[in-house]
This record gives C-alpha cells, structure tokens and sequence, in this order.
C-alpha cells in the first residue's frame, strides 16, 4: 500500500492519494484548493485514480471537487452519496474494493453530521474527526457527544499501530496512531463526556498552560 500526504493550502489542510502498487488502482481524499497537484502526482506515477473521498462537505475539504471530476471523471464521494461504478453507498461499513485492497467506511459524526474516516488496511484518513493532539471542533452538546462515541466507540476500537493522517496539520507532527493518541492525546486522556466538554470549553487556557502551540 502506498499513501501520499499533500499539503493542499487553506488553513493547513491535508489531502491524500492512498493506491494499491500493485494494480496502480487509487482513491483520493479531501482533494481541496490544489486537486491538479494530486491528479498530476498520480499521473507521473501511473496510478488511476478510481475513488474521490471528501471526509466532510465543509468548503475546506471539497472544494477541488470540481476540478477532480472534470480532470478524471470521478464523481466526489460523501456520506449518503452512490458510487456510480460499482452502486456502493456511502455509509457505515461500506467497503469499496480498490485493486487488491478494501476501503472502508466509517461514519464519525460530530464535527459534522456528515464527517466520515477513510480506512485502507493500516491507514486511517480521519479528517476533522481526530487530529494529533486533538479533535475537531463541535458544540458543547449534541455534537459534541457524537463526537465522544465516535471517538471511543469506531476510532478507539482500531488496532493500536493504526496510522492516522488528519484532516489539517494541526497537531505537533504530520501523522500519528491510535496507540500514539490513545496515550497522549489530552482529549482522550479524559475520564468522561463531562471531562472532555470541559476541556473543549477551556481549551485555549490548557494550550497556554501546557504550552502547546
């Protein structure tokens, strides 16, 4: 399996080319501001990009949609959409054959409705679901909540060496783990939902306190 993380441009987002070396088979993530970098990489490198994956629909994240479809005929890929080559709908659990592996869907809920992660083998595409160091931005309520379940109850139940690549290079490295975040990552650190809707409430004082950037 090969990944390929690109700095795309906006507030520090990242998209991704994830492919099977074997078959040369790709699929994208987030291919937002600069898409004809990601198109003109999988070029030169001979891979074909058969799957468009936005994490969310927030404008960071898939606004190079356009130019994706136009330059590969993909349609973009998000929660609830149908993928026109094989009628594969975006949900929970989906699979989606690429060469020789298998990406899977999970739905993460909570920084938005419809935030979704990207699995392929031991890479996890988490967008702004889980960051380095920290998670995406929700309310203190409802959203917030389903963030917490689908943090602990999808995310935290992946293997410990899984690799994480975020959605934005928010954190003090480019990737991480599960295992790496389950061990540091401050909002996961906490006892409960009660502890970690404070820490969101208080956030900016903890990174002045800790002194994190």
């Amino acid at each position: 399996m090969f990944v390929k993380q690109f700095r795309m441009g906006g507030d520090r987002n990242f998209g991704y080319l994830v492919a099977d070396e074997k078959t040369r088979k790709a699929a994208v993530v987030d291919p937002s501001f600069s898409p004809e970098t990601v198109i003109e990489f999988a070029r030169e490198n001979q891979y074909e990009i058969v799957y468009v994956f936005n994490t969310h629909a927030h404008y960071d994240h898939s606004n190079g949609n356009s130019v994706m479809e136009a330059l590969t005929g993909r349609s973009p890929l998000l929660f609830g959409s149908t993928d026109l080559g094989s009628g594969i709908v975006v949900t929970h659990g989906a699979r989606f054959p690429l060469g020789d592996m298998e990406i899977e869907v999970i739905h993460s809920p909570g920084h938005t409705e419809d935030s979704i992660c990207i699995l392929v083998g031991d890479a996890l595409f988490s967008g702004d679901t889980l960051f380095v160091g920290k998670v995406g931005g929700t309310d203190f309520g409802e959203s917030a909540w389903a963030e917490y379940e689908s943090l602990h109850q999808k995310l935290l139940t992946l293997p410990d060496d899984t690799r994480v690549f975020p959605g934005h290079d928010y954190g003090t490295a480019p990737e991480s783990t599960i295992g790496q975040e389950r061990r540091t990552n401050p909002f996961l650190l906490q006892p409960d939902f009660e502890a970690f809707v404070h820490l969101k409430r208080n956030w900016l004082a903890y990174k002045a306190e800790h002194g994190i950037a």
